[in-house]
């Protein structure tokens, strides 16, 4: 079956799933990408009613934030379901455009590294703790890779439409 990106996390899941965890989150090849990416470029909307780049890395930032601290209390047996967020809200109330690219890709990087020492710390059974993703049960192993899923995706996007 081929997911969409409406359909949420299996879409996000399928464009990692065989990929190591731990190399998922200590590649290095999104902040190459990133850096590569001029303040013009950085500003520059393909419709007008788009996202700028700005906003969508201010957004993967943010997405991986929401679902590292989801992953967390998950990873602690808190029964919790992994629920979804309004992203336009939070896009609309940050201040993406009024930073500059570095900046943001300084943040984005801080997350990653906060990211990738909590993977560290977790275990075997750990990774397969499973929570609720609306209709679907994932394990946190699961989890963790849908946010490289949905980090891949957008930064697919910008490839076909930004740059």
């Amino acid at each position: 079956m081929k997911y969409k990106p409406e359909d949420g996390f299996p879409y996000y899941f399928n464009l990692v799933k065989d990929d190591r965890l731990h190399s998922l989150f200590s590649s290095s090849s999104t902040l190459t990408f990133l850096e590569s990416i001029s303040e013009e470029k950085a500003n520059y909307r393909y419709l007008p009613d788009k996202w700028s780049t700005k906003q969508v890395v201010g957004h993967i930032t943010d997405h991986e934030r929401i679902k590292m601290f989801r992953a967390f209390q998950l990873s602690r047996n808190e029964v919790v379901e992994l629920w979804g967020y309004d992203q336009s809200f939070l896009v609309d109330n940050a201040r993406f455009e009024e930073l500059k690219m570095e900046q943001l890709i300084v943040d984005f990087s801080s997350v990653r590294k906060a990211s990738l020492s909590f993977i560290n710390t977790l275990s075997e059974r750990q990774l397969k703790i499973k929570g609720e993703a609306r209709q679907y049960q994932i394990t946190l192993e699961e989890l963790l890779k849908s946010i490289i899923g949905h980090e891949r995706h957008h930064l697919n996007i910008i490839k076909e439409r930004y740059l």
